[in-house]
């Protein structure tokens, strides 16, 4: 098989992936996709899928930007208008609201495949994207002036710049030699969909119980989709209960908030742990999203940090490459851009988790005054909210559309 040659290689069409072969490609790059498995079709009239995101304010305006946004409100979104969080083992409680803070929601409640797919969509028609689908990356062999890639299928690819966008067990981070700082949490997130007795209101409910947090997400249809971070043992006991068992630890969990569970679907677990990657970047090439960090999903900010790098790296390689979207020099732009917002995020993640997880008195004395106080403090509270929705994040420094 000839080879082709291309301006950047991305390893994974996922929706980090997606996000940067389309602002890449809307920004004059030649760019080569290479995904494992092409998203489904959308079905209206099928169920919610049991992976959802919390997309904050600094991704739809990417997807805006991007032109996209309106195919996945055309297949299915969820807006919420108010987040309650509160601590189980107190009184303390805060609630941010969207009419408080000027703005027509706090964020949308998307499946992950309708992310996708509407990328996906869009890069149908995008000039200069070649996918390799369904398709991997096999051998990576980075030259002083270019990569050479080989492809599962025998493609042979010279490009640029290799990103890795291809998830938390990257083999392009593998290949490159990249070492990961990784720490499993002891604990899995169980995700499933209800139906409760009490509508939503377009609310996020989280509670935070001693063995983790729990979180109903407002679904379009009036369903919720749950995620229960909870510690190993107590995960393992949630996933072996039967159906009507499942759904009164759910009701009592969130201290029967929204009334009896009526309704639940399958569930699946996943472990979960923080990491980072030593480095973002190589000499040719790019770590994005899952293959650069994972946090902990308590306050659903780990796709929107993906959505981000690939929003920064794309701004670096579109007005810092002169011609070379692989040089250091450009790539160490965006790795200083990311990396230390990431690592403060995960961390902070890591604090709540610990701090609400913590039986000691003074701890769930502190945290409790701690809710209260920043639920009354009216600037801090919106300061708080604005920062963690995103709801200030500046526009594109460039326009990939």
């Amino acid at each position: 098989m000839s080879a082709t040659s291309c301006d950047v290689l991305i390893a994974g069409g996922g929706m980090v992936g997606a996000a940067l072969a389309l602002s890449l490609a809307r920004g004059g790059l030649a760019v080569a996709l290479v995904e494992l498995r092409p998203p489904p079709p959308f079905v209206p009239d099928s169920g919610h899928d049991l992976r959802v995101s919390a997309i904050n304010r600094a991704s739809q305006r990417l997807f805006r930007a991007l032109g996209v946004w309106e195919g996945m409100r055309a297949m299915r979104i969820s807006p919420y208008q108010a987040m309650e969080v509160w601590d189980a083992g107190g009184s303390g409680c805060i609630r941010f609201e969207a009419r408080e803070l000027g703005e027509p929601d706090l964020g949308h409640i998307i499946e992950n495949r309708v992310v996708q797919r509407a990328l996906w969509d869009a890069l149908d028609a995008a000039p200069g994207v070649t996918r390799f689908c369904p398709d991997a990356v096999t051998l990576l062999d980075i030259g002083a002036r270019e990569a050479r890639v080989t492809l599962e299928s025998g493609a042979r690819i010279t490009t640029s710049l290799v990103v890795g966008a291809d998830g938390a067990r990257s083999r392009i981070r593998e290949m490159a030699g990249i070492d990961l700082d990784s720490r499993r949490y002891g604990q899995q997130a169980l995700v499933a969909t209800v139906r409760t007795a009490l509508p939503h209101q377009e609310t996020a409910w989280q509670r935070f119980l001693p063995t983790g947090p729990l979180a109903f997400l407002p679904l379009s249809d009036g369903r919720c989709s749950v995620v229960w971070s909870a510690d190993d043992e107590r995960a393992e006991q949630l996933r072996d209960l039967d159906d009507v068992a499942f759904r009164e630890a759910l009701a009592e969990g969130l201290d029967h908030r929204l009334g009896a569970v009526v309704e639940s679907s399958q569930r699946a677990a996943f472990p979960l742990r923080g990491s980072q990657a030593r480095h973002y970047v190589r000499p040719r090439l790019a770590l994005v999203g899952d293959a650069a960090h994972t946090i902990h999903p308590l306050a659903g900010q780990g796709v929107n940090l993906g959505f981000q790098d690939a929003r920064a790296l794309a701004g670096v390689l579109l007005h810092g490459a002169v011609g070379d979207p692989g040089e250091f020099r450009v790539l160490r732009r965006y790795e200083r851009a990311r990396r230390g917002d990431n690592v403060i995020m995960m961390r902070a993640m890591e604090c709540f988790r610990y701090g609400f997880g913590s039986a000691l008195p003074p701890l769930a004395l502190g945290r409790n005054l701690g809710l209260m106080l920043a639920d009354r403090a009216g600037p801090l509270k919106r300061t708080l909210a604005r920062r963690a929705l995103g709801l200030d994040s500046p526009d594109l420094p460039y326009s990939p559309g």
